[in-house]
């Protein structure tokens, strides 16, 4: 946001760069508001995807942007334009996934759970050789590894312990919380009657 924003209440009636509803960013954004007594119908959305809206921001168009790394180090590089008023560290809600086909996962079972393990050798990976973790993943978004690796730095890699915890214990109260955002934001229209049934476990233990 820019630099006399003080707060989310600031924010009432200004220009977000967003993406679209149902999109991470779009809930993060729902549910920061939420968390501060306000909602989407207070502020101005901008449809943009991640990387233009904070292009966008930084070259002084709209209040404000939602977006992500290594998008969001495009903003705290340039703090003339503007400041970071709250990341998921400061609003643990969001987790990037891994997504299948119901029908692809009953029918490969075993490449599923190979896919699962797969991404925790890959954490195992970052913990034990993060340089060159970092030169990996930053060629993908055409990052060096120096780079990647700042933006990195406010990032949380969860390992298979973690994973486990967030299934058993963390994920139905986060759901319960997220339902009535999503109802506000008309991302669904009614919510599961079992939360439980929504997911699967076997492939993490």
């Amino acid at each position: 946001m820019r630099n006399d924003v003080k707060s989310f209440a600031d924010l009432k009636g200004k220009a977000i760069g967003v993406s679209a509803p149902g999109t991470a960013p779009y809930f993060g954004l729902a549910w920061m508001l939420n968390k501060n007594g306000m909602s989407m119908k207070d502020v101005k959305l901008v449809s943009l995807e991640p990387q233009p809206a904070a292009q966008a921001f930084v070259s002084g168009q709209n209040d404000a942007a939602m977006t992500y790394e290594p998008y969001l180090s495009t903003v705290r590089a340039n703090p003339a334009a503007g400041k970071i008023l709250a990341t998921t560290l400061d609003y643990p809600m969001v987790m990037d996934t891994v997504g299948c086909a119901p029908k692809w996962l009953k029918a490969n079972p075993k490449a599923a759970k190979a896919l699962a393990d797969s991404y925790f050798e890959a954490v195992e990976m970052i913990k034990a050789d993060p340089a060159k973790s970092h030169e990996i993943m930053g060629t993908a978004v055409k990052q060096s590894g120096e780079q990647f690796a700042k933006s990195a730095a406010y990032l949380r890699w969860s390992d298979k312990a973690a994973n486990q915890q967030f299934f058993a214990k963390d994920l139905v109260p986060f759901m319960k919380d997220a339902q009535a955002i999503l109802l506000e934001a008309g991302v669904i229209r009614k919510v599961p009657e079992d939360l439980n049934a929504t997911f699967d476990t076997s492939f993490i233990k």
